[in-house]
């Protein structure tokens, strides 16, 4: 499930820099295709946890992963720069990340 999920436990999650140190990892991404798989990843690693801001939590074991849209390029890095910023303050006011509100901030 995990493996078809995206998460990648080698890759640093450096896009908006999580700041606990994991043996020299910053956290572990996950790349979701739909809104059901993030909502499914998010409570099963959430559980027992703490969420934090732009799709980033902590596990109970105190790990964080990036829970993202694999879409995440294209709404807010591939988008002219005005619909780019509106997506980005849209993102910045999430914890787990809706895939429709990005879409519409971006529109």
């Amino acid at each position: 499930r995990w493996k078809s999920a995206g998460c990648d436990g080698a890759k640093q999650a450096a896009s908006f820099g999580c700041q606990d140190q994991i043996g020299g990892l910053r956290g572990v991404t996950c790349n979701c295709e739909t809104q059901a798989e993030i909502d499914e990843l998010w409570a099963r690693l959430f559980a027992g946890g703490e969420e934090m801001q732009c799709g980033w939590l902590k596990d109970k074991y105190g790990v964080s992963w990036q829970i993202v849209p694999s879409a995440w390029e294209k709404i807010i890095q591939g988008a002219p720069p005005e619909k780019s910023e509106r997506a980005m303050k849209a993102l910045l006011k999430m914890k787990k990340i809706d895939m429709e509100t990005l879409r519409k901030a971006s529109a």
